[in-house]
């Protein structure tokens, strides 16, 4: 289990990634679940994945080697990818590639083909855009209305981001946010944990602004942690009591 989650706002582009996983009680490991490719000045991208970890990374290692187009022969890799979109559907390309190559053998062994990916960053002389790319190599695109996506376990953390983000929010707020986001998802989903991967990218500079790894201990998040904790705790002491009664109290 991972989570996953991405924020495009006016400023810019917001994406964390947890870092376990997860074969059994016994078996936790860490392994990087957000990946950058970037040529500072020129572009910057980011790939964060959730499902099955070898898929995933034949999926990334795939891209990093490149495809070769059919038809020009050309050796296509997210670093010459003319757009964000064309970049994006080379994504989608890799994991079918993937799937073509692997999908018979993994449903052999009732494994599924598990793993989605969102992709986000921009390309010099364009804007800054934000995809979640699904098994079967589609995807969507984050808009301004909804201007956030989450993969891997994303339920606990969703609600947090659904009342407090909107595309005007200020970009380290919307860091602030989204380290909430991931303290709920780690508080109710034991197979989500530190360390959390950082990237934080500003519109039009095509480099990372941030790009950190918060580790156990970080005195920050664990502030953050025991003041979004005590926020909550607060909030729900003072919300009067509901007025109704029961039926054995309006007898009487």
């Amino acid at each position: 289990m991972t989570y996953c989650c991405g924020v495009l706002v006016r400023e810019g582009l917001v994406m964390i990634a947890d870092t376990r996983t997860n074969a059994g009680l016994d078996n936790v490991s860490t392994f990087r679940k957000l990946h950058i490719f970037s040529k500072p000045g020129e572009r910057i991208m980011a790939i964060a994945s959730a499902g099955n970890l070898a898929i995933s990374q034949s999926v990334l290692s795939t891209l990093t080697e490149g495809l070769e187009d059919p038809h020009t022969g050309d050796i296509e890799t997210l670093l010459n990818a003319p757009t964000m979109f064309q970049a994006a559907q080379r994504i989608g390309r890799a994991i079918r590639a993937v799937h073509a190559t692997e999908g018979i053998a993994l449903q052999s062994e009732d494994i599924n083909f598990d793993v989605s990916f969102l992709f986000g960053g921009q390309i010099k002389g364009s804007r800054m855009r934000l995809f979640m790319v699904y098994p079967a190599g589609n995807f969507i695109e984050c808009t301004t209305d909804t201007p956030y996506l989450q993969i891997g376990e994303h339920k606990y953390g969703k609600p947090v981001l659904d009342r407090a983000m909107h595309y005007d929010v200020e970009l380290y707020e919307a860091l602030k946010t989204s380290l909430i986001s991931m303290d709920s998802t780690m508080r109710s989903n034991l197979g989500v944990g530190l360390p959390i991967d950082v990237l934080v990218a500003r519109t039009d500079v095509c480099d990372a602004d941030l790009n950190h790894r918060i580790e156990a201990g970080e005195p920050y998040f664990h502030d953050l942690r025991s003041r979004w904790s005590a926020a909550l705790r607060a909030a729900h002491q003072n919300i009067p009591r509901p007025p109704y009664k029961t039926e054995t109290e309006r007898k009487t």
